[in-house]
């Protein structure tokens, strides 16, 4: 009920008293108010229920009510999407519980704090998410409290293909402890299929939580936060997704491309799914029933042998198809299957971490088993597989000009082994195996670490090579719409302008209208010595300087192995000779750009 609507009704409150919880009301936050509600339940149900509120009150601020924090650090969404899920079950349990986005925390209140639960991904190598650059920094310099009062738990997402495995999680797990914080759970480093364990600590997590604050919420009253509390979301979503419809599968490189990059149109129409420039599309894809058949071969199985999946039997064949990851390879399942092989090359792999790396990063499942013949049971089989799991893809439209539907920019993964063709995964699906008007199970991923800026004066720098384009259509379509003022500035970088020009006519009508103010493009295989865009940065040094006086965002999107670390060098270089500073005053300019999410990255 609202309290402005409590003096037309039957009350025990005068108007005073009513303007006074009307004007304290106004100042809470929903998470505050549900504490306040249970407070003063709590006291009147208590035998002393007469006693003064402010004798209530004293008597509990004697024992500071506990509760659970949860920060998520997250990129892409993963660990935003396991913190929000944390925070549902922490409600549920009875448990007072605040969420917050790593970027909003301040950490000097990790001293105010009983009991934190921090979820982290990874970024790059070994790099905290943008939006938790600055936490991460804290509580590493001398401004760090101590924590001694602190229990806390870390879940890290990552995967096991890379070097610097969830090391943010491992991170904020050292500097807490550093501090005199005390674990109250183990941390859990956890790779690509993350769901099922991460829902089994989290169980865990929240049942040590609920009773180490059982005392405080028993004094302090504390009861149930209310779900409906919590901000509204679609109703798809990574566990539930949409089931759409594929309108188009376009190739938009040329015949004698060496590459396939299709655009792909999704029609949304009827889910009220909505996203914003800068987020990505999830979507579910089914293996190749070809791939299936050809990895069960090679094992010696059938397909028809049964196994269990989240409870139920089905078939191998059909759980290779939808269950599990069957492309891609990865460095426990090249490590188990040199076990279960005896494959003395694939041994000798496992004893070398980035031999291994390496060789799993470039490798699909089929040709780790065909390094030596084994048979295996089914059970065997699934267990070398990681579970299948959604590809994440930069939403390449803005909804305010194509309304209903969500267009992706997807580069098809197709080479040759030996005399055999390989394909990607999801990408092989979206373009080959998907008909127009076929079925593709999809949600939206929010980014909020990769966003326009609020100012539509603000001048933006977009630095995306290849498939790396995709967001800035969305973004440049996005101000279009919105008749942005700020100026718009693209650098794009393919093999060759006659093939892999993508969106050529787009770009040319956009800088025609004068909606692009700048393009500078680099075609590395145009000419003998190769251009990248990097290249083109540094040539317009001067410029690219002007523009970050002026207030420039910068936006780069694309492969995170070199483009993003060549194009970060190049940044360094334009600050450090333009902005007449040091090697170590330009790196701590860039680095405060980031801060200030001026520079913000989409890269893997």
């Amino acid at each position: 009920m609202l309290l402005k609507e409590l003096s037309a009704l039957a009350s025990p409150l005068n108007d005073q008293q009513i303007g006074q919880l009307q004007q304290a009301a106004s100042e809470l936050s929903p998470q505050q108010l549900a504490w306040v509600s249970g407070y003063f339940w709590g006291i009147s149900q208590t035998s002393g229920a007469t006693q003064p509120i402010n004798q209530a009150a004293a008597a509990v601020s004697s024992q500071p009510a506990g509760k659970l924090s949860i920060i998520f650090a997250s990129q892409t969404g993963n660990a935003k999407g396991v913190a929000e899920a944390l925070k549902e079950e922490a409600a549920a349990a009875g448990i007072a519980v605040e969420l917050f986005d790593a970027s909003d925390y301040k950490g000097k209140n990790l001293a105010k704090e009983t009991h934190v639960i921090i979820v982290a991904s990874t970024n790059g190598e070994g790099e905290a998410p943008d939006n938790a650059i600055e936490l991460h920094e804290f509580l590493q310099s001398k401004k760090t409290p101590k924590l001694d009062n602190l229990h806390y738990g870390v879940i890290g997402l990552g995967d096991s293909s890379y070097e610097f495995f969830c090391q943010t999680g491992k991170d904020f797990d050292a500097f807490l402890s550093k501090q005199g914080a005390t674990p109250f759970i183990e941390r859990v480093d956890l790779d690509v299929d993350y769901e099922a364990p991460a829902a089994e600590w989290r169980k865990q997590a929240l049942d040590k939580v609920k009773e180490a604050l059982a005392s405080e919420a028993q004094s302090a009253q504390v009861v149930q936060l209310p779900v409906g509390q919590a901000a509204h979301t679609s109703q798809y979503s990574k566990q539930n997704p949409y089931t759409a419809t594929l309108l188009t599968s376009q190739k938009i490189t040329g015949r004698d491309s060496g590459k396939d990059v299709r655009h792909i149109e999704i029609d949304l129409d009827g889910s009220g799914l909505t996203y914003q420039p800068g987020d990505a599309l999830g979507v579910w894809f089914e293996n190749s029933p070809e791939l299936a058949s050809a990895i069960l071969k090679q094992v010696g199985l059938t397909g028809d042998e049964a196994v269990e999946v989240d409870g139920d039997s089905i078939s191998l064949q059909k759980a290779l198809v939808e269950k599990y990851e069957i492309t891609s390879a990865n460095p426990q399942l090249v490590t188990q299957y040199a076990e279960l092989s005896g494959s003395k090359k694939l041994e000798k792999l496992a004893a070398d971490k980035d031999k291994l790396r390496q060789y799993s990063g470039n490798t699909q499942v089929i040709d780790v088993l065909s390094e030596k013949k084994a048979k295996l049971t089914a059970e065997q089989l699934v267990g070398l597989l990681r579970r299948l799991t959604p590809r994440l893809y930069s939403i390449a439209s803005s909804q305010s000009e194509v309304d209903e539907e969500v267009h992706l920019t997807v580069g098809v993964v197709e080479y040759l082994q030996g005399d055999e063709t390989r394909f990607g995964g999801a990408s092989s699906f979206l373009s080959h195996r998907l008909e127009e008007g076929d079925d593709v199970k999809v949600f939206v991923e929010h980014n909020n670490n990769f966003k326009l800026p609020q100012d539509d004066n603000a001048p933006v720098i977009m630095i995306g090579p290849g498939t790396g384009i995709a967001p800035f259509r969305s973004f440049v379509q996005e101000r279009d719409n919105h008749d942005a003022e700020g100026k718009n500035w693209l650098f794009f970088g393919d093999r060759t302008f006659t093939q892999d020009f993508l969106y050529q006519v787009e770009w040319q009508k956009y800088l025609k209208s004068g909606i692009v103010n700048q393009l500078d493009v680099a075609f590395s295989r145009d000419q003998q010595e190769k251009v990248y865009v990097q290249h083109r940065i540094l040539e317009h040094a001067a410029q690219v300087w002007q523009w970050l006086q002026d207030g420039a965002y910068i936006y780069v999107c694309g492969d995170a192995t070199r483009m993003a670390k060549d194009v970060h060098e190049a940044l360094i270089c334009v600050v450090e000779q333009h902005g007449q500073k040091t090697r170590e005053e330009a790196e701590q300019f860039v680095n405060e750009l980031r801060k200030a999410k001026r520079y913000q990255r989409d890269v893997y």
